[in-house]
Formats: structure tokens, C-alpha cells, sequence
């Protein structure tokens, strides 16, 4: 066992001093989709002390072309992919200590469950999620190593690494209407893996006490387009999440997505925040070629998309039809809206 991390403490910028604040340290993964199983991994091969992984979702088959922590039998188990990823991340290393909690992450309980973590990594699938970890860890001061990809683009940006530094919610003025999901665009699993990569690789950095230098960069692997931006001067010094009096807006619940099961109708209502206005003839041009019996008049959008109804109104709501499960409801609508 005393040489299983030898050639990484033979790599000068970490050594054996690295090598043990990688042992001390504590990291909350957010998510055990693509990039958070892809993450997880690394960290716990890299010999990190205690891995908290953290998800709301069950296997299904469409994930196993990029999601590498699972297998087929997990899929026909139906097993939730917080329970697969620590049963498996246990095997590959006995010496991590791993929980996997079956859980959806909002702003009544993401502050319980970040505290007693030193580092936080991204692996979630929306950026209402992003926006509620940015202001959790900016409260908390965890280190937030923020990662996203679709299509055949990643994109990275660690958070609360320096004091001079943007936030997420400094370089987006409002949640944004609509972005490409998996869903609607599909995924590779080599963008999965560099994003991945990237972002454990800067937190190793920041572990081991290098050299930081926070951008954000961004890589298309099939175009082979590269970017990376210095956004310091993007800082807001009214910023309500990392301003010197935060108000952290996205733990108080105001500006996430609010739910409501309607009685007597097998349906879950969602009302996104007044800031978050979607356009209907963008959503459509979105879902086309995703979704079946695609209705739309000047009031609303009306779909079917993964057995359920979707009415989507000009005022910011959904109605997803076939449901009381909130959170099943929320990922249905992630699912098109990212």
C-alpha cells in the first residue's frame, strides 16, 4: 500500500508533501453524472481522504456511453447513481472514505450537506443548481470548481480561489432563458473526460498549494476551437452573491424555480423567477426533433417528452403532466431547459 501513490509523489509539483494534503483533504462532489463520476474517480485513484457524492437520480441507459463509473447490471438494477458510484469508487480504493447520499440538492439543505468539506466539485446538470452551489460555497468558503459541457463543448471555471475573482452569478446578470442540454443536443464522452480532467486538475492544484491562476476556458474537441479568458475585470462590486455585503440571493429560494403539485390533477406546476423569462419561439426551435405532438400559439407551448405533457406558459410556468414527484418533475424540465 505505501507505494500506491508513488508516481504521483514523483511528480515535483506535488511529492510527498502534496501527496499527504491530498490525504486531508475532504471533497463534496455535486452530482454522479458524467462529469462527476468522470471526477470522482481521478480524485479517489489520487488518494484524497473523504469523497461525498452526492445525486437525485436513477441509472438509465442512455448514461452509460459517458457516465464510466457504471455498468449495464446497475442500469437493470435501477440503482440510484449516488448508491453505484460509492459501491464502485469503494472498490477502486479502500483507503478513501466515500459516501454517496440519494438526495436533490436545494436551498433548504445544501448548506448541511457542503459544511464539514473543504472543496467542492461540479457535476450538475443545470445552472439554477450552479447558481445555488455558487452561493453555498461563497457562504461556506469551499472552493467551487465549476465545470459544464454538452454537445462537443466543455467548459471550466474554478470559483472562491481569489479574492479579486468573479463569481458565477457575477458573469451571468440574470439565470439565463434557456441553454443546450444533453437532451436536446446529445454528448460525447471525450469532451466529458477533458472537462473532467481539467477541473480535478485544478483542484489538485489548489491542494497542493501551486500557483493559481483562475480562467475560464473553454474547448470544443470537434471543431478544436480553445479558449481561455482572464475575466477578473467581469467582478461586480455589488455582486449580490460575493460582494462585501452578500445577500446570497439563491439560497434564500427567491430566484430558484418554485414548485407546487396541483391537487387532484397528477401534475407538478414549476414557476421560474421573473428574471428567468423564456421566450417560447427560442424553446421551440430548442426541443424541435426532441419532442412529439409540439403545439405552440401565442399563450404556450405544448409537448410530450419522456411519456409526460409539458405546457410551457408565456409567464415563466410549466405544467408537467403525469406526476406528483417534484423532483422527477424538475429533472424532466432540466432536461430541456439545462
Amino acid at each position: 500500500m505505501s507505494g500506491k501513490y508513488s508516481r504521483q509523489e514523483l511528480f515535483a509539483p506535488i511529492g510527498k508533501e502534496g501527496q499527504e494534503r491530498i490525504r486531508a483533504a475532504k471533497v463534496f462532489i455535486l452530482g454522479a453524472g458524467a462529469l462527476g463520476s468522470s471526477g470522482a474517480e481521478m480524485l479517489v485513484r489520487a488518494g484524497v481522504g473523504e469523497v461525498t457524492i452526492v445525486d437525485r437520480d436513477i441509472l438509465e441507459w442512455t448514461n452509460l456511453h459517458r457516465q464510466q463509473l457504471y455498468s449495464e447490471e446497475d442500469v437493470i438494477a435501477q440503482l440510484p447513481k449516488a448508491a453505484a458510484a460509492e459501491r464502485r469508487l469503494r472498490v477502486i480504493n479502500s483507503d478513501v472514505k466515500i459516501t454517496g447520499i440519494v438526495a436533490d440538492v436545494t436551498p433548504q439543505n445544501v448548506l448541511e450537506l457542503f459544511e464539514g468539506h473543504d472543496y467542492m466539485l461540479d457535476g450538475t446538470d443545470n445552472i439554477e443548481t450552479r447558481l445555488l452551489a455558487n452561493d453555498a460555497c461563497l457562504k461556506l468558503g469551499l472552493p467551487f470548481f465549476m465545470g459544464a459541457c454538452v454537445g462537443s463543448y466543455g467548459l471550466t471555471f474554478p470559483i472562491g480561489i481569489a479574492e479579486d475573482q468573479p463569481c458565477l452569478h457575477c458573469l451571468l446578470e440574470a439565470l439565463p432563458p434557456q441553454s443546450l442540454t444533453c437532451d436536446t443536443v446529445g454528448v460525447v464522452s471525450p469532451i466529458v473526460v477533458t472537462t473532467a480532467a481539467r477541473q480535478t486538475a485544478e483542484l489538485l492544484k489548489y491542494v497542493t498549494g501551486a500557483e493559481m491562476n483562475p480562467r475560464l476556458e473553454s474547448t470544443d474537441l470537434w471543431t478544436g476551437e480553445r479558449s481561455a479568458m482572464n475575466v477578473r475585470n467581469l467582478k461586480k462590486s455589488n455582486c449580490p452573491s460575493c460582494s462585501r455585503k452578500p445577500s446570497y440571493p439563491f439560497l434564500s429560494a427567491t430566484d430558484m424555480v418554485h414548485t407546487a403539485v396541483l391537487c387532484g390533477r397528477n401534475t407538478v406546476q414549476l414557476t421560474w423567477p421573473k428574471n428567468r423569462q423564456i421566450e417560447l419561439p427560442v424553446f421551440v426551435e430548442t426541443i424541435q426533433g426532441t419532442v412529439s405532438k409540439l403545439v405552440q400559439n401565442p399563450f404556450l407551448v405544448s409537448c410530450e417528452y419522456h411519456n409526460h405533457r409539458l405546457v410551457l406558459f408565456r409567464d415563466g410556468r410549466m405544467l408537467v403532466h403525469g406526476t406528483k414527484d417534484v423532483t422527477e418533475a424538475r429533472k424532466i424540465a432540466a432536461g430541456l431547459l439545462g
